[in-house]
């Protein structure tokens, strides 16, 4: 039996031992932490399975590999909410919708009546939008566990020390890796999350605009997750600025928001690669898998099954450099 070793237990971590698992390997996840939690990048993303949408700046790859996630996720019992995007802009800023349908051209629009009937709570807001049908949206906490669970219960091995020997290294740390990837830089994001029971939404909603843009991702009890700011730095210090800048552009979405319980506020940097795509980098017996950006968990999926698949089935897949360095 082939054994692996898993440095990381991140969303691209824990996709990774899955897909190993899932080929008959015998794993052990090396993470300082036991669980999943906030001391991890995963823990503060958007849950966004949202390719189409992600076209509108992404390259192709991202779009065309992004499309695997939903299925992927569902069956690993994840649950999935397959409801599509909603992007709305306000009246100043409908040039921006504008281009948006133009770079996304898998779209349906909504007049005023088509967005009352999909958003009821957001009837009279806006006087067209635009929605996407072919997305979905997850909780990525509750993803994390539940990977961690099934993992557990395959007889996967968690090591908060590294150690032992292993046929094939999957190092998954993201900024972590900074050690031996030496073009990672760090991406801040900000979120946060509120909880009203004022508002229901069934879908991510995207508010456009040319220097705040905002999404507002619905979770269960009651909760929406707001974010996400990107700046090039790996401080992760929460700033004032970032903060209003999220809750003024929510409650230009809604008012509902301004009285919102304000439960939460995260920061977090994402690892990324100059040209923001992620890589598999071979270097003998070590696989790297980094450079996931904003795209954690709708490029971890293609990106496990391509680095399990270069491990045991010695093939050379997309995204992979070789390094004999």
């Amino acid at each position: 039996m082939t054994r692996a070793q898993v440095l990381g237990a991140g969303v691209a971590g824990l996709c990774v031992a899955t897909e190993l698992v899932a080929r008959g390997c015998e794993v052990t996840v090396h993470d300082p932490a036991p669980r999943p939690g906030p001391h991890g990048c995963s823990w503060w993303a958007g849950g966004m399975l949202a390719p189409l949408c992600e076209g509108e700046t992404a390259e192709e790859p991202v779009v065309r590999l992004g499309r695997e996630a939903a299925d992927w996720w569902e069956r690993q019992g994840v649950r999935v909410d397959r409801r599509g995007t909603l992007v709305v802009a306000l009246g100043r800023d409908r040039s921006e919708l504008d281009r948006f349908a133009r770079r996304v051209p898998e779209h349906e629009r909504l007049d005023p009546g088509g967005l009352a009937t999909l958003e009821p709570d957001l009837a009279g807001r806006f006087d067209r939008a635009l929605h996407v049908p072919g997305e979905a949206h997850l909780d990525p906490r509750a993803a994390l566990i539940c990977l961690r669970d099934r993992l557990d219960r395959s007889g996967v091995t968690f090591a908060t020390e590294p150690g032992g020997s292993a046929d094939f290294t999957f190092d998954c740390r993201g900024l972590s890796a900074r050690d031996v990837l030496t073009n990672l830089r760090g991406v801040k994001g900000e979120m946060a999350v509120l909880r009203s029971t004022d508002i229901h939404l069934s879908r991510p909603v995207r508010l456009l605009h040319p220097r705040v843009p905002l999404y507002v991702v619905p979770r269960p009890d009651g909760l929406f997750m707001l974010g996400a700011t990107q700046i090039e730095s790996d401080d992760r210090r929460r700033s004032v600025r970032s903060v209003l800048e999220l809750l003024s552009a929510a409650y230009a979405l809604h008012p509902v928001f301004g009285e919102a319980e304000l439960v939460e506020i995260g920061v977090d940097a994402r690892p990324a690669f100059p040209d923001n795509l992620p890589r598999i980098l071979r270097r003998g017996h070590t696989i790297h898998v980094n450079g996931l950006f904003r795209h954690g968990f709708l490029l971890a999926p293609a990106l496990a099954r391509m680095a399990a698949e270069a491990a045991l089935e010695d093939t050379q897949p997309e995204l992979m450099h070789e390094d004999h360095g």
